[in-house]
């Protein structure tokens, strides 16, 4: 087993070339290996992280585009299911000049959304460190939720394996808002480390301050020990259980957004590899401050995730 682990959907995205044209008048266009938790795994490989990924894939060509991806980057791939029953999920993005960009997902019915729960009595965790989830997967179907709380069972006989949890709304993968918040904060409660946008966490909680949110997932979890709210720009709120007060870790400047997909699973991959170096807190999410800087200055979902090389000019430049 990897040092790292998530599970999720990875997606072939076909991300429009040209700027400013709508999905339906983009005519060029360039194939991507996305989804959340697949960026996440890329980021952390970068950083000379040994990580996996569980998933399933169509026996197709996007399902085998997505396998060679994944390799190329260094990702474990042994635990990816395939088979000839279910497809690719895939996705459309176009390209815009500010803002975030326009997106469509054909994945109903995919192959990760009828994983085979069975596997995972084979997993072994030994060398395992860090588990990164996300509120996407578990939205995808029964089984794939089924999965995921199978899934924490097991890491829960380990305390040892820090647990990571990103809420990556999708409305649209719910059948409504209140159904989304109630499992999304379930799956919250699960996590050592709960990591929400500041709009995700207001939606979850209802309330407005970063510091009201952490309280919020802090006191209705005895396993949540941190949450992290993303402030884009302004960089990232933290608050550790029995502190008296949160503080905000600033974030980086950049001069030019050209995607801004990507960049809080790049954030988490500076977290998880900060924690995976040792480093403090503080200066994990500095890290994931800097990858998710990084991440919109590049037109694909990881491209613009550093090496550690990378990370450092980058770091010593700011």
């Amino acid at each position: 087993m990897s040092e790292f682990l998530t599970i999720g959907e990875p997606l072939a995205l076909m991300a429009a070339t040209q700027t400013g044209r709508s999905l339906v008048d983009a005519d060029q266009f360039q194939k991507f290996a996305a989804g959340a938790e697949l960026n996440v795994a890329v980021g952390v490989a970068r950083l000379k992280h040994s990580s996996a990924y569980l998933t399933a894939l169509g026996r197709d060509p996007f399902g085998a585009f997505i396998i060679k991806e994944l390799q190329k980057e260094g990702v474990a791939t042994d635990l990816i299911q395939r088979t000839g029953n279910h497809w690719t999920g895939f996705q459309l993005k176009n390209r815009v000049s500010q803002g975030d960009p326009d997106t469509f997902y054909f994945r109903k019915d995919s192959a990760a959304a009828h994983f085979d729960q069975s596997q995972l009595k084979r997993l072994s965790f030994d060398s395992l460190k860090v588990f990164h989830y996300t509120g996407i997967f578990p939205a995808i179907s029964e089984d794939a939720m089924t999965t995921t709380y199978a899934l924490l069972d097991q890491l829960d006989q380990d305390p040892e394996i820090v647990t990571t949890f990103d809420p990556n709304l999708r409305p649209t993968l719910w059948a409504n808002q209140v159904e989304m918040i109630q499992n999304v904060n379930r799956l919250a409660f699960r996590a050592k480390i709960v990591l929400p946008g500041l709009s995700e966490g207001r939606q979850l909680t209802g309330l407005k301050q970063p510091e009201e949110i952490a309280d919020f997932f802090l006191s209705n979890s005895s396993t949540t020990q941190s949450v992290i709210v993303k402030l884009g720009a302004k960089g990232a709120f933290m608050k550790i259980r029995d502190s008296q007060a949160g503080v905000i870790i600033p974030g980086y400047h950049v001069n030019q957004i050209v995607d801004t997909v990507g960049a809080g699973d790049g954030f988490a991959a500076g977290l998880i590899t900060g924690l995976l170096d040792h480093l403090s807190l503080p200066d994990a999410i500095l890290r994931g401050n800097a990858i998710g800087a990084l991440a919109i200055q590049s037109p694909g979902d990881h491209d613009g995730y550093p090496d550690v090389k990378a990370l450092e000019q980058f770091q010593e430049r700011q």
